[in-house]
């Protein structure tokens, strides 16, 4: 992609209902995470129309902060592919990535990031800091917002509900 700012890339018809299609199997991972009492957000990093990178929150199980469902995918996926560095991918979340997960995502090089609902208090992208948008990133990577936002950001509002419930 080149050096410069992120591009909220525009889609066509027939790549909406492939990020739907990805966006269904990262919410998969989301309910998984939420079953497990984590915060339910779910990943697939996908390359040439194949997952090679799964993953769903887990800090709290794994006792590792660094353990969000991106940084799942992301080790799955490099692990796979012997290399750290992974072009030319996509990855899928439910929720808008953190600081953290943002610069996980320059450093492998992935592609294009494809999120559900944005998260405001802490989403890296376009809620809070806009970290794709600094210029002094090595690596330039598109993003797609809003695929299946609803069902995303209800997941964890119910999740979060229920915690408040519970107290």
């Amino acid at each position: 992609m080149g050096i410069g700012r992120a591009v909220h890339k525009a889609t066509t018809e027939g790549e909406n209902r492939e990020h739907e299609r990805w966006m269904r199997e990262a919410i998969i991972q989301a309910k998984k995470a939420g079953s497990q009492n984590e915060v339910p957000v779910g990943a697939v990093l996908v390359e040439a129309g194949k997952i090679i990178g799964i993953g769903s929150n887990r800090p709290i199980g794994l006792h590792d902060p660094t353990a969000h469902a991106e940084i799942i995918a992301l080790r799955n996926a490099s692990q796979l592919k012997q290399n750290y560095r992974l072009p030319g991918t996509i990855l899928y979340v439910t929720i808008e990535p953190c600081t953290m997960c943002v610069g996980a995502l320059i450093h492998a090089r992935v592609g294009l990031l494809v999120f559900g609902a944005r998260e405001t208090r802490a989403g890296a992208v376009v809620s809070q800091q806009e970290l794709l948008q600094k210029v002094n990133y090595n690596h330039r990577m598109e993003y797609v917002e809003g695929v299946l936002a609803a069902p995303c950001g209800l997941l964890v509002k119910q999740f979060f509900q229920a915690k408040r419930l519970a107290k």
